[in-house]
């Protein structure tokens, strides 16, 4: 399915638009296309970081649960309180 597309209006330092030309110019791609990249690049980083923060909240979550529940584990298997 293709993705919608929008139209934009940008002003930028000349020495921006000179590099992005460079870029596009490299890459054989159009400006909006390299500028399209780019922000999906930082939509994906940040999504990433946002991701590992929920992650490392999980683990964090998961590691006071599992200190809570382990006398209970102990309690209840004693075979395994040998292991802890």
């Amino acid at each position: 399915m293709a993705a919608q597309v929008g139209k934009l209006t940008i002003s930028l330092p000349k020495n921006l638009i000179t590099f992005a030309d460079e870029i596009a110019n490299e890459q054989n791609i159009s400006r909006s296309k390299l500028i399209a990249e780019c922000l999906r690049e930082m939509a994906d980083k940040r999504m990433i970081a946002e991701m590992e923060e929920g992650y490392k909240a999980m683990a964090e979550e998961n590691r006071r649960l599992a200190e809570q529940f382990l006398p209970i584990v102990v309690e209840t298997w004693p075979k395994w309180g040998s292991r802890v």
